[in-house]
């Protein structure tokens, strides 16, 4: 395995927590690791884990045009629900799930 954890950059941790607390929850995977403003979602052993925090050079968290960060699903069932999870809790829609490519 090559990542480990992806970590994202927020504004508001509170906010961002709250979001991914739901996320979490539909994939069964826990905080792992919380401190001083930095929270991480993952599994000992597992796949890679999500960590948020504010930018550490104290500068505001920007977008990261071009990057993607893909949450393994067990299936389309699932998708569909971390889709509704995510814009229920403040995300927005670039595009309906549905088929990506050959296994996405």
């Amino acid at each position: 395995m090559m990542i480990g954890y992806v970590t994202l950059g927020t504004r508001d941790l509170a906010k961002a927590a709250a979001f991914y607390d739901a996320i979490a929850a539909e994939l069964d995977t826990p905080r792992m690791m919380e401190f001083d403003g930095f929270i991480a979602w993952g599994k000992p052993d597992g796949g890679a884990g999500i960590g948020l925090t504010r930018p550490f050079d104290g500068n505001p968290a920007s977008v990261g045009n071009g990057v993607m960060v893909a949450l393994q699903a067990r299936d389309q069932d699932q998708v569909h629900r971390l889709y509704d999870i995510a814009l229920a809790n403040g995300g927005t829609c670039e595009g309906q799930p549905g088929p990506r490519g050959e296994g996405f």
